[in-house]
């Protein structure tokens, strides 16, 4: 992933989340503009403040990289859900994605 791409995915993250970069800025501690500077490219995170990012977001590292999901907290919800579901219930849920997804 390059810069641009980083500052592009937390941005859709943050969004996601309905927060804006000031307020998301001064929660994990940092100064107002810290967020946007980083969206606007004019700054990278350490690694320290990559992971509390990570977690203000509610994501893991590697679900931020995972550019093909959308929206990963919610999909951690949906996953904590799943783990509550019989085999039957299950194989029903499948069963809607599957048709959900063929085109």
């Amino acid at each position: 992933m390059y810069e641009n791409e980083f500052s592009q995915r937390l941005a859709q993250l943050r969004n996601q989340k309905g927060v804006s970069a000031r307020d998301m800025s001064l929660s994990i501690g940092q100064n107002p503009g810290y967020i946007n500077n980083i969206e606007s490219g004019k700054a990278m995170p350490s690694m320290a403040c990559f992971f509390y990012i990570c977690e203000y977001l509610n994501i893991s590292p590697s679900e931020f990289f995972d550019v093909k999901s959308k929206n990963p907290e919610k999909l951690n919800v949906l996953i904590e859900n799943l783990k509550l579901l019989d085999e039957t219930q299950l194989e029903n849920i499948s069963s809607i994605v599957n048709g959900l997804i063929k085109k």
